[in-house]
């Protein structure tokens, strides 16, 4: 879907992904990791966030942020736009060094806290760049065996929740870091209206607290493509051969298109909703197209019990 406002408030607990301008490389030599943890400090101190995770990759970096007073955005902003200019001096470059929209997902910090510290400090082993976390110079992982003096992030918000007793907390953080069990990037992309990782009782939740609308959430393929189909034919009084077929009244298309988006909030790739419908994928793809004003539509779709009951 295109892209919604970001959901922001304090307390919010996010994963930030952002990455090169064209995935151009945003740190040269080291002295540029350096400066990025430097201003990372910074923004740290005046705008009192806390920083549970990150690691610094040559094209792109990722954060694990939990915010106070401050919004998000303000704070990613400042950040990148100091790294820019610091880049642009240095090697006498013009114009946008980070791609124009950072990623930034609104989680469940009880459920995805440990995951996704353990997901960001395998960034550089899954990328074959080291082939032990301990190797990487330009992660938190180091913060929290404690190989190095005066960390950068809130460790001592996290370790406890392995033992009480620092030096043992230590021990089991890196045994629950060497168990072999990794968060997939697949089960990170489940996400609820695009903009929060948890279950939809969190969603809830949120949008409770926040006053946001939640559109339908690309948690997982639960439904079928047949029973996406089959709740826009109740929903919308259109039989299969239309909806299958070369019908091009309104009805009709507004029936492709519904189906169409919802299939790819589920998860669907484009040319699989093609197949199913026997379009070319270019017709899918301007289905898919200006969607906000379905929004409210495939809510009813998905949430009616009528229409998933087979009542209407």
């Amino acid at each position: 879907m295109a892209r919604r406002p970001r959901i922001e408030f304090e307390g919010a607990f996010y994963h930030v992904l952002t990455r090169g301008n064209q995935k151009q490389e945003i740190f040269l030599e080291e002295k540029d990791f350096s400066k990025y943890l430097q201003i990372l400090i910074d923004y740290k101190k005046r705008y009192r966030f806390l920083l549970y995770a990150y690691v610094l990759m040559p094209n792109h970096v990722h954060l694990l942020v939990e915010t106070k007073e401050n919004p998000l955005s303000k704070i990613l902003q400042g950040i990148n736009q100091r790294y820019t200019m610091y880049f642009n001096r240095k090697y006498d470059t013009v114009g946008h060094l980070f791609q124009g929209r950072y990623k930034a997902i609104l989680c469940d910090k009880d459920e995805y806290l440990l995951k996704l510290i353990k997901y960001i400090h395998y960034n550089p082993v899954r990328a074959g760049i080291v082939d032990s976390l301990d190797k990487y110079r330009w992660s938190s992982h180091r913060d929290f065996i404690n190989t190095i003096p005066g960390g950068t992030v809130d460790s001592q918000l996290i370790l406890p929740m392995f033992s009480e007793k620092l030096r043992h907390a230590r021990k089991l953080y890196q045994k629950f870091m060497e168990d072999g069990s990794v968060i997939s990037k697949k089960d990170l992309n489940r996400t609820v209206d695009q903009r929060i990782l948890g279950d939809e009782d969190f969603a809830e939740q949120v949008m409770t607290k926040t006053g946001n609308n939640l559109s339908p959430g690309r948690v997982s393929k639960k439904l079928s493509l047949e029973e996406i189909a089959d709740r826009v034919q109740r929903f919308g009084g259109i039989n299969r051969k239309e909806l299958m077929g070369k019908g091009k009244g309104q009805k009709v298309q507004q029936g492709k298109k519904l189906l169409s988006l919802i299939a790819r909030e589920y998860g669907y790739r484009g040319k699989e909703v093609a197949a199913f419908l026997q379009k070319d994928p270019a017709v899918i793809t301007r289905y898919l197209k200006n969607p906000e004003s379905l929004y409210k539509t495939i809510s009813e779709i998905l949430a009616d019990p009528r229409i998933v009951n087979n009542q209407v």
